[in-house]
């Protein structure tokens, strides 16, 4: 599994993303990168840590080392992670890939010049082509077979590891059960839909220390509020704000489900009549429960019956939640 390290980072250290496409989208607003970024910004201390993001549609790990110096070293990183080597093995199907020992020796050859250049590594398995957890995805074994590569020049070069694709695998074993090929947490069974990218996110968040912080210090507050259309019966409400609820019982990442109908006086409610507050321990959480399939079953079968759905989310101070909750029910 991925290393946990004590990282200390200071102000005007930069950390370096070095990848292929999935990086490339990771900087967009949502992807990885730019949700790693904005953790960085709620919890690190200080806070003005630079996250640059060198991902190259196509790139393989050759590729990345070509480009080393122009898009990585001469950022003068503190850290660099090297996400890269889905291509290596995907385009061996149209006879374009890289053979196990120029993947090896140039993975090698990134983590001895970063190095070089007072830069601490991080190397990352390889993610998915795929998202079958029986090992029937075509590639499996040959990405398999190139972590194990990942793992062995982490140890040999003394760099540090996220075990990504163990990370991954895991992750669906318990989202994805009836062993779909994809649009669990990628889009095409390689590139990151938008809980792959939180997911993948909360991954390196930890790795740096910079996830919510204590276990027992923050939650998140989902909010979700419903306009239904206007032939929806107070029978199917009433249904669906069941099955809305047992989602608790089901899904255990839910801390709590709170649920109530409007009865603001100030006329601002736009429609929307039903609100509920999901509860998590952390934004990982919230991950695993967007794609379970308990969800999305709920999604689907509350869907017919919306004008519009809208959800907020936010992390507050669990002490607080908790006090505000004694203080409402004396």
């Amino acid at each position: 599994m991925t290393q946990n390290v004590d990282i200390r980072l200071d102000a005007g250290d930069r950390i370096v993303f070095l990848g292929d496409s999935i990086t490339q989208a990771g900087s967009r607003p949502g992807g990885y990168v730019d949700l790693f970024r904005e953790s960085i910004d709620r919890f690190s201390d200080p806070s003005e840590v630079e996250v640059i993001a060198s991902g190259m549609s196509g790139d393989r790990v050759p590729n990345c080392l070509a480009r080393l110096e122009r898009d990585v070293l001469s950022h003068r990183p503190a850290w660099v992670v090297v996400y890269a080597g889905i291509n290596d093995v995907w385009h061996s199907t149209r006879g374009e890939g890289t053979d196990a020992e120029e993947f090896r020796e140039s993975l090698l050859e990134i983590v001895t010049r970063c190095q070089d250049h007072g830069a601490r590594v991080c190397l990352v398995t390889l993610g998915l082509i795929g998202e079958k957890t029986d090992g029937s995805n075509s590639l499996d074994a040959q990405l398999d077979a190139y972590s194990d590569i990942v793992r062995e020049v982490a140890d040999l070069a003394d760099s540090h590891l996220v075990d990504l694709r163990v990370e991954l695998l895991s992750h669906l074993r318990k989202i994805n059960p009836v062993g779909r090929p994809h649009s669990i947490i990628t889009t095409d069974g390689v590139h990151l839909n938008a809980s792959g990218n939180q997911f993948v996110s909360g991954v390196f968040s930890r790795f740096f220390g910079f996830d919510e912080g204590p276990a027992d210090s923050k939650i998140l507050r989902h909010i979700v509020l419903f306009r239904f259309r206007p032939e929806t019966t107070a029978a199917t409400k009433a249904r669906l704000d069941d099955a809305f609820m047992q989602l608790k019982t089901k899904i255990p990442e839910v801390i709590s489900i709170e649920a109530g109908t409007n009865n603001s006086p100030e006329g601002l409610s736009d429609g929307f009549t039903h609100g509920y507050v999901v509860t998590f321990r952390s934004e990982n959480d919230r991950a695993l429960y967007l794609p379970h399939p308990e969800h999305q079953k709920f999604v689907t079968l509350v869907k017919p019956h919306l004008e519009k759905a809208l959800v907020f989310d936010f992390i507050t101070d669990a002490d607080q939640a908790i006090d505000s909750s004694i203080s409402s029910s004396d």
